[in-house]
């Protein structure tokens, strides 16, 4: 079987997905079941293109595994944190701009099938890591890309801890955390999220496949200028003057050390 032709299996396998996952959301009329599966998704897509290509070899079974441990703690994490909360306020704000009668049906196309899209274009490092290269052995791109998924796991997996920590303080409130990795970079999540995807970039990339590498870059895109960071600093701003502050002297994506304040 060629590369297309799992690949495009792994597209009807999503979207069998996303609709059960939206018939769902319209029975429970809870459209934000769709961020706990994000995680979820990327490890089955990972399980499928697993068991469609051939080989075991070590490169198919780190990435596998580090996809999985990846994506479930993400999942459990957001269901955590989601629990007891309800509908997120972006869904409830779409739910009133189209009204009840008519975004049961919009929110297939709006959320569920531009997610199950993204979730198919974003996975090709997946399966370019699995399918090609079985008789390449490791080589220096598959350390690099196990250095950048331990480093982004860090950053991601630690900085949602000590933003968990921060907010179940009741002295926190109205402050800015501004210490551990969020001391470094604005985002630590995010630019974490992004080191992952890199790391499976550079799986691909070992294994000699070039073009799914795309999926890593589309990652980074809608991190930075979409639905990461653009949205939330413009949220945060809005919503806490000392953001400003911290805007000052703290990176915005790549850690790096504070400014000192002008003046």
């Amino acid at each position: 079987m060629t590369f297309f032709q799992i690949y495009v299996q792994a597209l009807a396998v999503i979207m069998i997905l996303m609709s059960l996952l939206w018939i769902a959301s319209v029975i429970i009329k809870n459209v934000s079941i769709v961020d706990l599966f994000w995680g979820f998704g990327f490890v089955l897509a990972a399980v499928f293109y697993f068991l469609k290509s051939d080989g075991l070899d070590a490169r198919k079974i780190i990435t596998l595994a580090l996809v999985t441990i990846w994506g479930l703690r993400l999942s459990v994490y957001l269901a955590w944190r989601n629990y007891g909360k309800g509908e997120d306020f972006r869904y409830r704000n779409f739910r009133k701009k189209y009204g009840e009668r008519s975004y049961w049906w919009i929110s297939f196309f709006q959320t569920f099938l531009l997610q199950g899209m993204l979730m198919w274009l974003i996975s090709a490092p997946l399966l370019g890591a699995q399918y090609y290269g079985q008789d390449k052995p490791l080589n220096i791109f598959d350390y690099i890309g196990i250095f950048l998924w331990i480093t982004g796991f860090l950053f991601e997996a630690g900085g949602d801890f000590q933003l968990a920590v921060f907010k179940a303080n009741p002295a926190s409130s109205g402050k800015v955390l501004d210490t551990g990795f969020w001391r470094y970079t604005r985002h630590p999540n995010y630019f974490g999220d992004s080191a992952v995807w890199w790391g499976y970039g550079f799986f691909c990339l070992a294994a000699g496949s070039y073009l799914p590498v795309l999926g890593s870059l589309l990652m980074t895109a809608l991190i930075i200028k979409v639905s990461g960071v653009a949205m939330l600093e413009k949220s945060l701003k809005e919503k806490n003057p000392r953001y400003r502050e911290y805007i000052e002297r703290t990176s915005s994506f790549f850690p790096w050390f504070p400014r000192k304040k002008s003046g």
